[in-house]
């Protein structure tokens, strides 16, 4: 079996033109995807901090949650 020939991996393998193809595709994605997109506004931590904020704000929400051992009402 012939091994390919368009290119090689970053551990030096060859690569067939679909693995090419296909490596700069997930690049393609991966730089939509991370570290930029997730820093727009905060962290994963600061927007889930804001959604919790935001639900405990909402009466309605909180007013079907069970009570908490000080007997208050929220979302954590």
């Amino acid at each position: 079996m012939a091994k390919g020939k368009a290119g090689l991996s970053a551990s030096g393998a060859s690569m067939s033109k679909y693995d090419v193809e296909v490596e700069a595709r997930l690049k393609a994605l991966e730089a939509q995807a991370h570290p930029d997109r997730c820093n727009d506004g905060g962290g994963v931590e600061e927007k889930l901090d804001r959604l919790i904020a935001a639900l405990n704000a909402n009466d309605a929400f909180v007013s079907n949650l069970p009570k908490d051992a000080e007997g208050v009402r929220k979302f954590s």
